[in-house]
């Protein structure tokens, strides 16, 4: 079976979509991407309550298929709506990939260039430039974050208690009182007003309202129904997250009021699902893979993926529209989310065609971190999987009854789970689920022995059970771990 997996993920382009459904289930079976997605199940159940998030959304993606996808908490902690796969977060600064897409398109249709100058398209476009001789700002400059333009529009939006955003008519109202902090192409300075002012020029060159552009050309074509340019009114009390604070000092978040970006909805408006920003990872795995065009030309999104710009401290990359980096000698890209009341994550490997998506409806959390661990924890099992690398021999279902969660005097919680061809200890929480695997290898009876990083068997894992055969706690190094489900 692991071997056929393997085959039929190759010839997935050969035999359409119908093998690569079939693939992908075969993929889900295979037992090291079981048990990978078992600890990360458990690791976000249990990051959710140790960092009191209210709630999470996350994903798991393969090429054209989310393979896991869960929700936790809740993403109305007052109602206790559960929240899922399907709950409507704002995405805010994830909104930034589709603008770049649609002024990339217009590249591509010719109607404009990647290093026409901003007043080119707008004839409003009076921002004070204090480096007038060294070259205009462009919409390139805009793009990859190196235009010289302050971080945001003059108009206090990131300052609460309501969040309010300028319209476009505020925006370039008081543009004229603005001045540019640097000369264009020197340094990297992330930019809402620039990215807003990207999605002006869409608005303009395209002779459309910009929602309108993206809804027709982008989020339509791709199947992103529960996609949307502004945060959607219409759905609060439905689907929509309910956003709340970082933690106060006393450990208590405060809920905080609806918002919409209305001027800065292209540079930080968006909202969507974990389900649709799945379709939007396979969409380009499929493009890159397949060639050709599908919304965009494929050589066209590979040129957004690659590094345009680099900054004189070589810290910081980015493409046209999408973030860069390195993490363990792979490539990544994607963007972040940050709003009031929202923390999100797109990460890709185009690679190995793997995304991993999380959503939090509360400030104080990183989630770029997150999406990360997600990767290394599912990437080498998906890896092996494809590759049809031999299995070894599963853990014996006797031991299932060991499985569970187990007290930690000094805090937090163990938990025993199925891991390779034995158990696995895993304490939460944890920063690192992958790193904090412990194996454990069965001696005899009911006794098992940590396995070290060399192969050596280390301290006795002794699970003591009542007279029904219960387990009801495990010793290591004589101290007891009480079960507690």
């Amino acid at each position: 079976m692991l071997k056929r997996s393997g085959i039929l993920l190759l010839a997935v382009l050969a035999a359409g979509p119908a093998a690569a459904q079939d693939a992908t289930r075969d993929l889900r079976e295979d037992p090291r991407v079981r048990q990978a997605l078992h600890l990360l199940d458990l690791w976000l159940d249990a990051e959710r309550d140790y960092r009191q998030i209210p709630g999470i959304s996350a994903g798991v993606v393969y090429d054209q298929e989310l393979i896991w996808s869960k929700g936790y908490g809740y993403q109305d902690l007052e109602a206790k709506v559960p929240a899922t796969p399907a709950t409507v977060y704002s995405i805010c600064s994830i909104s930034k990939l589709f603008t770049s897409i649609a002024v990339m398109q217009l590249r591509d249709a010719g109607k404009l260039r990647l290093d026409d100058p901003v007043e080119k398209h707008l004839s409003w476009f009076s921002i004070q430039q204090l480096y007038p001789d060294r070259g205009p700002i462009t919409v390139e400059g805009l793009l990859t974050h190196a235009s010289g333009l302050p971080r945001e529009a003059d108009w206090p939006y990131w300052t609460g208690p309501d969040f309010v955003f300028p319209t476009r008519e505020q925006i370039i109202e008081r543009l004229s009182k603005q001045k540019t902090l640097y000369p264009p192409e020197t340094y990297y300075q992330y930019s809402n007003l620039g990215m807003a002012l990207a999605g002006e020029i869409v608005q303009a060159v395209s002779g459309e309202p910009y929602a309108r552009y993206v809804r027709t050309r982008i989020l339509d074509p791709l199947g992103m129904a529960s996609t949307w340019p502004e945060i959607p009114a219409e759905e609060r009390g439905k689907r929509l997250a309910v956003g709340y604070s970082a933690l106060d000092r006393e450990g208590k978040r405060s809920r905080l009021p609806f918002f919409q970006a209305r001027g800065i909805a292209p540079a930080a408006g968006y909202a969507s699902t974990v389900e649709d920003l799945a379709r939007f990872a396979s969409w380009q795995f499929r493009l890159l893979e397949r060639g050709g065009a599908e919304v965009l030309s494929a050589n066209t999104l590979r040129e957004m993926h690659r590094v345009h710009w680099v900054d004189p401290d070589w810290d910081t990359h980015w493409g046209l529209g999408f973030s860069v980096w390195r993490n363990n000698d792979e490539t990544f890209v994607g963007h972040g989310g940050s709003c009031p009341g929202y923390r999100t994550q797109l990460s890709l490997q185009p690679r190995r065609k793997i995304a991993t998506i999380f959503m939090a409806n509360a400030l104080g959390v990183s989630p770029q971190p997150y999406t990360m661990r997600m990767y290394e924890l599912v990437a080498p099992a998906i890896r092996a999987a494809l590759q049809g690398e031999a299995v070894a021999r599963g853990p014996d279902p006797a031991w299932e009854k060991y499985y569970g969660t187990y007290s930690a005097s000094f805090g937090g919680e163990a938990a025993v789970i199925p891991w390779e061809d034995g158990l696995g200890l895993v304490y939460f929480p944890t920063e690192n689920p992958r790193r904090a695997v412990t194996k454990l290898r069965h001696v005899s009876g009911h006794t098992f022995r940590r396995v070290r990083d060399d192969g050596e068997l280390a301290e006795e894992v002794l699970f003591e059970l009542d007279s029904a055969g219960r387990v009801l706690r495990f010793v290591r190094s004589s101290n007891y771990y009480p079960r507690v489900r």
